[in-house]
């Protein structure tokens, strides 16, 4: 089924302690997505990760995964096995060669991709005799995407999966992951602090501000949605107050009003109007707009 969810969560809450690091997140990624997970540091990606794979058990709520419940000790086991994970550190053994790594690997996965490897290890450079200590970050993180793109998994879970790489290899990795998205039918998760590499291959969005998803769609849906509206006037802009639906946020910077809203910005004109503007314009925005003013990031 085209609209099958391969992630759902509802509700999911994680406490360490006083510490609320989860607040009730609420995802649905459906088969064959690609989606970007943004948000700032601490607000949550990283946790909300590690229950879909059943690292962390989440406080309260409903996590599933293939329809499978995260919570589960048994179930998560088989989540694991049809899923591949690169983690932010990328963690790898220490003191085993390239190819010594991907044979140990390759032997937990009934549906490794030999021919991907071989694929990988050309187009990232990568050695088979060269140890993991030898290896550079870039290059331990291209390891790491190696091992995963070869599982032949259903879903990868990438955190994070650019550190470490110059902007050629990072152009490289993101070109692997639509293509192999796009001829396996893998849906992918994977978390970014570069909304410019998750605009360039996402076509679904998902953003975390203390430890909710305060936006969640397909980014030409938010992208449509999404209209600034920009006042001018002759003078200092008022210190307004409206009220129509659908807005976001309101900034005064000198003569300009400025209106992020969501939808109804036909509502946000008409009002705006009565405030005598010298000129009114509705413009689109930016993934990075959207974040910024999301997540209440002066820009």
């Amino acid at each position: 089924m085209a609209d099958e969810l391969i992630i759902q969560t509802v509700d999911i809450r994680k406490r360490y302690g006083n510490v609320e690091a989860l607040a009730g997140v609420d995802l649905k990624i459906p088969r064959g997505a690609v989606c970007g997970l943004l948000g700032r540091n601490g607000a949550g990606k990283t946790t909300t990760i590690k229950v879909l794979l059943g690292m962390v058990r989440p406080t309260s709520g409903v996590a599933s995964v293939f329809g499978l419940p995260a919570t589960d000790a048994k179930a998560s086991l088989e989540i694991r096995k049809r899923a591949a994970f690169v983690s932010e550190d990328k963690d790898l053994y220490g003191g085993v060669t390239v190819g010594e790594l991907i044979r140990f690997t390759a032997a937990f996965y009934p549906q490794w991709r030999a021919d991907r490897a071989s694929e990988y290890l050309a187009a990232f450079e990568l050695r088979v005799g060269a140890t993991t200590r030898e290896l550079s970050r870039g290059m331990r993180t291209k390891l790491a995407l190696l091992l995963a793109l070869s599982t032949g998994a259903e879903l990868l879970i990438l955190d994070e999966p650019m550190s470490g790489l110059d902007p050629a290899a990072i152009e490289q990795v993101l070109q692997i992951i639509v293509k192999q998205a796009g001829r396996d039918g893998t849906t992918v998760l994977f978390s970014s602090h570069q909304l410019a590499d998750v605009e360039q291959i996402a076509d679904r969005i998902a953003i975390v501000d203390r430890g909710r998803v305060v936006v969640d769609g397909a980014l030409d849906d938010l992208r449509d949605a999404y209209r600034r509206v920009q006042l001018v006037f002759d003078g200092a802009a008022p210190d307004a107050k409206l009220q129509s639906s659908g807005i976001v946020s309101l900034r005064r910077d000198g003569r300009v009003l400025s209106v992020l809203c969501k939808a109804g910005e036909a509502e946000v004109v008409a009002e705006a109007r009565a405030l005598s503007p010298k000129g009114v314009d509705v413009l689109p925005v930016s993934l990075k707009e959207i974040f910024l003013e999301t997540v209440g990031v002066e820009n």
